[in-house]
């Protein structure tokens, strides 16, 4: 029986996203090395990153790109929205996402 060869991968990363990402990767009971072995896996396979690294077009344009009146009118249209309970439940919208 040979033994496998490891080696350890050092990586400075936001503690937001370390957090966040392991927050996930323990729901799903993925222990963080599986995952990193999953990902250098898939890099393989693809021959690069396996997903788009484009910036997705945003249907809502940043505060810099916006005129005061549209900007404006954009809260303005939120705040008429909030009073009138207009909204979706968060729990409701991450329930969306993770499905």
């Amino acid at each position: 029986m040979s033994a496998t060869k490891t080696a350890n991968v050092n990586a400075r990363i936001d503690l937001n996203i370390k957090t966040q990402a392991e927050a996930i990767l323990a729901r799903i009971g993925l222990p963080r090395s599986v995952a990193i072995d999953a990902f250098y896996r898939q890099i393989i396979i693809h021959g690069g990153i396996p997903f788009s690294l484009t910036i997705p077009e945003s249907k809502l344009p940043a505060r810099d790109e916006m005129s005061t009146v549209e900007f404006n009118q954009m809260m303005t249209t939120g705040l008429a929205q909030a009073k009138a309970d207009d909204s979706y439940d968060l729990d409701e919208v991450f329930r969306d996402l993770e499905s």
